[in-house]
């Protein structure tokens, strides 16, 4: 895992990381700041064991884990996130001012916020630290505090519903995917799997994924194919045979242009090591 804080937002007691998170399991233990993690990377789905449920990050879904609260997931596939760190004594005092209040906000962990102010905010805060921090300590608290002001109204922001799979739908139809991938899959197959119209599904799973139904089928059937020229003696003809391509031309066409590798490289690779 790769992490880089300025010392400019430590000392405003606000810092941001970069992080490469690897697939598998990724925890966060508890802290006594808030985080805001915004997601950087292309979709990628996760399966949050506290929330008992399948999410699917793309580039700029927000989770937010408050102070005192653990927080992790399942990554199927490895990805990049940035992490802001806030003191929970900088958005109590941005709530009173808000607010007139003098209790301290009470916050629960939340997945997949979409809001642009905060993204901006986080870039900006990026964008500052890769410049060397010329803002200095000033324009972190002025950045922090917005994303404070952001955060005390959290439940005036919606997660995203735009036209999306359920959780449920999303899981069937690649769990269906991953079973028949030696098979013909056809929109109306997958359509009836998932319970919707061939027409909603092919909007709400390019909205989920940022792709295309057939070229995620493409996609998986490479890396099953990868998987197994790499893992076993099986021949090219048998792969393509297993992985649903018509031959091993086929086979050979779509492995260059998903990962620029053709069955006779990955061959030759796996014998030199």
């Amino acid at each position: 895992m790769d992490l880089k804080f300025a010392s400019a937002r430590a000392s405003a007691g606000i810092s941001i990381a970069s992080r490469h998170v690897e697939a598998g399991t990724y925890r966060l233990p508890r802290a006594d700041h808030h985080r805001i993690m915004v997601h950087a990377s292309a979709a990628t789905r996760t399966y949050c064991n506290d929330a008992g449920r399948y999410f699917l990050r793309r580039a700029g879904d927000i989770d937010f884990v408050p102070a005192g609260q653990e927080g992790g997931f399942e990554a199927e596939t490895s990805f990049e996130t940035r992490e802001v760190r806030l003191p929970p004594a900088m958005i109590e005092g941005v709530a009173s001012e808000i607010e007139g209040g003098v209790r301290a906000p009470h916050f629960d962990t939340r997945h997949l916020l979409r809001d642009e102010r905060i993204e901006y905010l986080v870039r900006a805060l990026e964008t500052d630290q890769d410049e060397g921090s010329p803002g200095g300590t000033l324009f972190a608290e002025s950045v922090g505090i917005a994303l404070a002001v952001r955060l005390v109204g959290l439940d005036d922001l919606e997660t995203d519903r735009t036209v999306r799979l359920s959780d449920a739908q999303f899981k069937r139809i690649l769990d269906y995917i991953d079973a028949h991938l030696s098979e013909p899959l056809t929109i109306d197959t997958l359509s009836r799997i998932a319970n919707a119209s061939s027409s909603h599904l092919r909007t709400w799973f390019k909205a989920a994924t940022g792709t295309t139904l057939h070229r995620y089928v493409l996609r998986r059937r490479v890396e099953r194919a990868r998987s197994l020229i790499l893992g076993s003696d099986l021949s090219t003809s048998e792969v393509a045979y297993l992985t649903g391509f018509a031959h091993q031309s086929h086979l050979a066409h779509w492995m260059r242009r998903e990962i620029g590798q053709t069955p006779r490289s990955l061959r030759r690779a796996r014998l030199e090591k």
